[in-house]
């Protein structure tokens, strides 16, 4: 069973950069699909990118371009490069892996908090 904890959340200006980081213990990543998810306030969580562990990723159309998943499986971590941040980014954002044998599993990080605001 894998562990997740992220970090790297905060405030930040319209405009700003972010990354935030998701390092894993328990089991290796390579084993796992992982993604970051985000939830808004009065919001459903909603899935904001994901990577396979062959680099294959995809985005939610509204971040496309200006955010970018990525993963290091020697470091047993995954991160997300938040570009050109948007009010409408800020919620609570949440890792996520899914073994690749068995992808009705999730496993979370507790999530950390994106504010953007002037």
């Amino acid at each position: 069973q894998v562990q997740l904890v992220e970090s790297g959340g905060g405030l930040v200006q319209p405009g700003g950069s972010l990354r935030l980081s998701c390092a894993a213990s328990g089991s290796s990543l390579s084993f796992y699909t992982v993604g970051w998810y985000r939830q808004a306030p009065g919001k459903q969580r909603e899935l904001v990118a994901g990577i396979t562990g062959g680099g294959a990723a995809n985005y939610a159309d509204s971040v496309k371009g200006r955010f970018t998943i990525s993963r290091d499986n020697d470091k047993n971590t995954q991160y997300l490069q938040m570009n050109s941040l948007k009010p409408e980014d800020t919620a609570v954002y949440y890792c996520n892996a899914k073994p690749v044998w068995a992808a009705q599993i999730n496993y979370w990080g507790q999530g950390t908090q994106v504010t953007v605001s002037s």
